[in-house]
């Protein structure tokens, strides 16, 4: 937890992506990686700078069993909510869609955001890792046919919400091995593609590249922070946002 907790303390100073009174949800699908960010955020709170209120708000697409989510958060303190949606339906059942990542994640996002809102949350966490940035920017090129990725901080000036991913220097491999250190009750991923999709098929590419090209998925991590050329993960630009 330590280094976990030095990597995230590093980005969210990077992009000063918390300050004094915040109120953050973040968001627990019950995977490896949203149940490391809970933790991360939960211990430093303890020695934050910053005073920052933390929640946790649950997407359920239909039919999940997320006790063991409700049984963490009484155990840690942390203020829960669960929210039933139809999203699977939505998706799978009526409209049929044959790759509905896209369609999923703005399902989840609004449901999220606007839960986070209601909640009196000025802040939403996501846990999106160094590994999702690289894998994001791939596929952008590769299926849109552009340079881009998410950005560790992004203003939502419908909703004025401020998404934060303190994640974005800890490797996947790390939310593995802290799930499998401190026992975290992943929730299995419900979704029927999981495992057969484009993201997952550009993760088997990188790490076979990797092993190929030694260090390319650093170098590419590098290209999101080469301000100088691409203008995408610009410090001074995104810590004031």
């Amino acid at each position: 937890m330590k280094k976990l907790l030095s990597k995230a303390r590093q980005a969210i100073n990077d992009f000063d992506m918390i300050q004094d009174g915040d109120k953050i949800a973040v968001g627990l699908s019950g995977g490896k990686d949203s149940l490391t960010l809970l933790h991360i955020l939960n211990n430093y709170k303890k020695f934050s700078p910053q005073k920052f209120e933390l929640i946790a708000i649950t997407l359920n697409p239909g039919g999940v069993d997320n006790s063991p989510l409700y049984d963490l958060c009484s155990n840690l303190g942390i203020e829960f909510h669960e929210v039933q949606t139809n999203i699977k339906e939505i998706i799978f059942d009526i409209r049929k869609e044959k790759n509905p990542c896209s369609l999923c994640a703005n399902l989840r996002r609004g449901a999220l955001n606007d839960t986070a809102k209601k909640l009196g949350c000025n802040k939403v966490a996501l846990g999106h890792h160094k590994d999702d940035a690289v894998e994001t920017f791939v596929m952008s090129m590769f299926f849109e046919g552009r340079v881009s990725c998410f950005s560790p901080k992004t203003y939502l000036d419908r909703q004025d919400l401020t998404i934060i991913r303190p994640m974005v220097y800890i490797e996947e491999y790390m939310t593995k091995k802290a799930t499998k250190d401190f026992n975290y009750p992943v929730i299995k991923n419900p979704c029927p593609a999981d495992g057969h999709t484009n993201r997952q098929n550009i993760k088997e590419l990188i790490q076979k590249l990797n092993l190929d090209i030694p260090n390319v998925k650093r170098n590419l991590f590098n290209s999101l922070n080469n301000s100088d050329q691409l203008f995408i993960w610009n410090k001074d630009t995104i810590k004031n946002i």
